[in-house]
């Protein structure tokens, strides 16, 4: 994946209601949802719905497919491995090897904030 292609995506993925379009997407797995039901399940209006899978589809992220009165919409899972693919590649001076979540710092737990 290219940069421009990960600068699209993480835009994409850079508002709340797409960025739970997607997590729903990738929840329900390879046979997708309707828009209908995305629309019930996170409670979006059809105009704003569409707007959002629109640019989710445009980054790449999202597929869809009309069948029947219905349009089936499914993340792309390959698109999702190939982003994240490109910010492990690209992370810690542009090895993966410097990513090892042991090798990340440890979060401090019950120590305030100042």
């Amino acid at each position: 994946m290219g940069t421009d292609r990960a600068v699209a995506a993480l835009g994409a993925l850079a508002q709340e209601t797409r960025l739970g379009i997607f997590r729903l997407l990738v929840q329900a797995g390879p046979a997708g949802l309707n828009v209908g039901e995305i629309g019930e399940a996170l409670s979006v209006a059809p105009a704003t719905l569409s707007f959002h899978l629109k640019t989710l589809a445009q980054a790449g992220l999202v597929t869809t497919e009309p069948r029947g009165r219905f349009i089936v919409c499914r993340a792309d899972y390959d698109a999702m491995q190939r982003l994240v693919g490109y910010l492990m590649d690209n992370c810690c001076g542009g090895g993966r090897a410097g990513c090892a979540t042991e090798q990340s710092p440890k979060p401090v737990v019950g120590r305030s904030r100042r």
